[in-house]
């Protein structure tokens, strides 16, 4: 509720108050954007490596808390509040421009706040899966509801600031709108603090870079050794060790197969010149799930422009809902929540008890089928984008009023089918992204698993900025008026939109493709060695052998 408070509006409160044009505004908030899903790699690894995900999650909440309170500041106390504009005036009717206080109060407070979802957003998801038991079944079978439900909670949470806090925002004032979702973080993190004593706490493994890099070097080190035949003959720990340290123990594979002369024997015993076979397989994982990352990042820019363009073409539309309630654009996001909170219930109690029947898949359909799907939709929405319009544009001409940017009499209501649309793809590739690089995540980098799916987000905000800076001015060129203007009324931004609709069916060609040579991870043996119940061994997992098998 807190972050989806401020980003909902944020393009909003740039224009209006700080008197920025479109492209502008966009791009500060996508970019502030990026930042929050980027820090998460920091978090992650902080976690991982030093502090644990309980303690990097409550410091990261202080430090979130504390950009919030500054935000709200910004907003309230009038020294830090840029100058005001009459009522329907352009910004050269303003009483001056931001001061240069006012704007590093302001930005300063944003990227406080970035600074402390990167230590909240990879670990609390975290934690909460970590609750449950893998050496229990029962618990492992809730486990794969586990983030259905976790996104069902983020979601309505979402469903909430992008209804009634953006009409609060709209309409009440930005000091009551902000003032909200900081008291409900304050309240939220007193919550969390409270269950402390019933959490299962995890202890930090180690740097899951400082162990990748070992493995690196020593694999190009060796890189004229020969493999042996059997990989039995490569370097391990006994079972016992890792029983000893609560640990899974890892087969060797042959997937990226010159990373196992990390674990050749050579005579050194140096962790750079000689790996485990499980520190080796541990590094394919995190390393095998990079191509499946460059695949979401067009998604991620999709969900960036939603944000920003979708939100902005709300205000040229007719907001009227009866004599005298107007609808505030940023809540049509609110219909992406509603149904995507629909969707997973759907998908979880019916969809999946329905797929497994078919697939005999414990998930219904695999988690890479599951984005697959996500993104056919969101070839969809583009084009339904792209028509929607080219038919609001063709009302502008009509009306005549393309030249002075006037409401178009078309109702706000038109873009719903794109903003529903958006909520049955997240149902299916947001859910399914974060629960993808969470459980093929080694266990000791099960943070830094997270942080992927997140730092998509990140990296496709930056990318939507570039792309929507460099379109700008490329159809600018040579006088010709561009297809995204501040005026959006003059601007083509069904072009735009047809273009992305291409872009993200390429996109999904890529996808088909490394998803095909994908080789799932992690599934847990039942067989544990030696009778011993406190050890568990780990194998890759292919479906098409699983069906020669059948």
């Amino acid at each position: 509720m807190a972050y989806y408070g401020i980003s909902s509006n944020l393009v909003l409160y740039l224009t209006r108050k700080l008197h920025q044009g479109t492209v502008t505004s966009s791009n500060n908030v996508t970019n502030w954007v990026g930042t929050v899903w980027m820090t998460p790699i920091l978090g992650a690894y902080v976690a991982d490596a030093h502090l644990g995900r309980y303690w990097t999650f409550v410091i990261a909440s202080a430090i979130y808390l504390s950009g919030m309170c500054l935000l709200t500041l910004a907003v309230s106390v009038h020294p830090l509040k840029p100058p005001s504009c009459r009522e329907g005036s352009s910004n050269s009717d303003c009483n001056g421009n931001p001061s240069t206080l006012q704007l590093a109060v302001f930005y300063g407070a944003l990227y406080t706040l970035a600074l402390g979802t990167g230590g909240t957003k990879p670990n609390i998801s975290t934690i909460g899966a970590d609750q449950f038991d893998n050496f229990e079944p029962k618990e492992r079978a809730h486990k794969l509801s586990f983030f259905n439900w976790w996104m069902f909670s983020i979601f309505f949470g979402t469903l909430f600031a992008n209804t009634f806090l953006v009409y609060i925002q709209d309409n009440v004032g930005w000091s009551v709108g902000y003032a909200l979702p900081t008291l409900g973080l304050a309240i939220s993190i007193c919550i969390f603090l409270a269950g402390t004593p019933f959490y299962r706490h995890r202890v930090p493994s180690g740097s899951p870079f400082g162990r990748m890099a070992k493995v690196l070097v020593a694999a190009a080190r060796k890189g004229r050794v020969t493999l042996p035949n059997d990989p039995k003959e490569l370097h391990d720990l006994d079972q016992e060790e890792y029983s000893k340290k609560h640990k899974f123990r890892i087969d060797s594979t042959a997937s990226l197969r010159f990373l196992n002369k990390a674990a050749v024997k050579s005579g050194s015993k140096s962790s750079w010149r000689l790996s485990t076979v499980t520190q080796v397989e541990e590094t394919k994982q995190m390393l095998m799930m990079i191509p499946i990352l460059f695949a979401t990042f067009v998604p991620s820019i999709m969900t960036a422009q939603i944000n920003t363009l979708f939100v902005k073409q709300g205000t040229t539309l007719d907001r009227s809902v009866g004599p005298n309630f107007k609808i505030p654009p940023a809540s049509l996001s609110g219909f992406v929540t509603l149904s995507m909170l629909i969707s997973v219930v759907i998908y979880d109690r019916y969809f999946v008890p329905y797929m497994r029947r078919w697939t005999k898949d414990q998930r219904g359909i695999s988690l890479l089928q599951r984005m697959g799907v996500g993104m056919v939709i969101h070839i969809l929405i583009m084009v339904t984008a792209s028509l929607t319009e080219r038919r609001r544009l063709e009302i502008a001409r009509e009306n005549a009023v393309v030249e002075n940017g006037e409401q178009v009499p078309l109702t706000i209501f038109a873009l719903l089918p794109q903003f529903v649309l958006m909520g049955v793809a997240d149902a299916f590739i947001e859910v399914a992204k974060i629960e993808f690089f969470y459980d093929q995540a080694p266990e000791g980098m099960k943070s830094l698993g997270t942080s992927y799916s997140m730092t998509t987000l990140g990296i496709g905000n930056f990318l939507s900025s570039l792309l929507l800076s460099t379109v700008s001015n490329i159809t600018q060129k040579h006088g010709k008026k561009g297809w995204i203007l501040n005026n959006l009324n003059a601007s083509h931004l069904d072009y735009y939109y047809a273009f992305f609709a291409i872009l993200s069916f390429l996109n999904f060609i890529f996808f088909l493709v490394l998803s095909n040579f994908y080789v799932y991870r992690a599934e847990i043996s039942h067989e544990m060695p030696g009778g011993d119940q406190g050890l568990l061994t780990l194998r890759t997992f292919d479906p098409k052998e699983s069906e020669r098998e059948n």
